[in-house]
């Protein structure tokens, strides 16, 4: 027992070195309960924002949006009557559109069946939220006008400009995953272990200049970064028969962000001691960034507070401005993002270009 004892004890001391593993075993848990619990412990009280055009403009459409209003979780925004929902959604950048049709009320007193439509992405959490929330408020309504008689019903479609299939809807969060992780990890690691090494000092014995292998290493990842998004979208093409395609606008995005991505790497990396606490550091700073910056879940429902955390976040604007080009079509709105992308890109990419030294210790 004593052997066991002393064995688990040398082992644990030798795990607890690691500063990587010791990341992930304690410190990694932590960060997720406090991101979801800062993400979801406010959605009872957190609204998501719906444009309504109301096409009927009549006393029992405004009923149905009384009736949206009272669920609490909706909060409706006007869309006016003679725009065309499709292009106002992509000019504007709408997530959740709601079109209630004309004579909507000549047929709910007729009692015949008349349908609103749901504009959204169906990827997103927040869609799921809003048809429910719809969907309780069409109950509601169809109870206190015809009680309970199934007269407005709901339909769902896709805010797509593309006609694309469902799993198009997936691949810019994807693309975005891709490029801040396999930069920034990759490259706070490789400047970490080229100063633990001295490597630095050996190539201060060379003819190659700083800016020469910045740039040589943002070269190759980003040339790296197409090479995995064409293995994605050639996997999404055979094997779900995806439509998905990069529009201009969406492959100087993936520039961007990997310049992007991978300055912020060799920041971190050139002043971090050992290999070890620069992988620490990068987890510590990309996971959290993973969560909040639109990834996985919609920023509509996050509290006020994390809204305003996640637009400080560079991975934000990569995610919204290949969301905005690649599935609502609105290269406007993706240009304002590719510019924000293309300052921070510049910004983090001066900083380690000036502090990067070949005498580094």
């Amino acid at each position: 027992m004593k052997r066991i004892l002393a064995d688990a004890k040398a082992f644990g001391k030798q795990y607890l070195r690691s500063r990587t593993g010791t990341f992930f075993a304690l410190a990694f848990p932590v960060i997720l309960i406090l991101l979801f619990g800062a993400i979801f412990s406010g959605s009872g009280t957190s609204t998501l924002p719906l444009y309504v055009q109301d096409l009927d403009n009549t006393p029992a459409s405004h009923a149905f949006l009384d009736a949206l209003n009272n669920t609490t979780i909706l909060v409706y925004n006007p869309i006016p009557a003679n725009a065309n929902i499709t292009s106002y959604i992509s000019e504007h950048t709408i997530s959740l559109a709601l079109v209630i049709p004309r004579g909507f009320q000549q047929d709910v007193v007729n009692r015949t069946n008349v349908t609103v439509t749901l504009y959204g992405d169906p990827t997103q959490s927040s869609f799921g939220i809003a048809a429910a929330a719809v969907s309780g408020a069409i109950t509601g309504f169809n109870f206190g006008v015809q009680g309970a008689r199934p007269v407005v019903s709901l339909r769902t479609d896709t805010v797509s400009q593309r006609g694309t299939k469902y799993i198009d809807l997936f691949l810019p969060g994807i693309i975005g995953f891709t490029v801040l992780t396999t930069p920034l990890f990759g490259m706070t690691s490789i400047c970490a272990e080229y100063r633990t090494r001295k490597y630095f000092k050996f190539l201060g014995t060379t003819k190659l200049s700083k800016a020469e292998w910045l740039v040589a290493k943002i070269l190759f990842y980003v040339l790296l970064m197409f090479a995995s998004v064409a293995l994605i979208m050639a996997a999404g093409v055979l094997v779900f028969q995806m439509d998905g395609t990069l529009t201009p606008v969406a492959i100087l995005l993936i520039i961007a962000g990997t310049v992007e991505f991978t300055s912020l790497g060799m920041l971190l990396g050139i002043f971090i001691k050992d290999q070890e606490t620069s992988s620490a550091i990068a987890n510590a700073i990309g996971f959290p960034m993973m969560f909040l910056a639109g990834s996985f879940f919609p920023i509509d429902l996050f509290p006020p507070y994390l809204r305003t955390v996640a637009n400080l976040l560079p991975l934000t604007y990569l995610n919204q401005g290949l969301q905005a080009t690649m599935v609502l079509g609105n290269n406007a709105a993706a240009l304002v993002d590719l510019a924000i992308t293309a300052v921070m890109a510049l910004i983090f990419f001066v900083i380690p270009a000036r502090a990067l030294s070949w005498k580094a210790k």
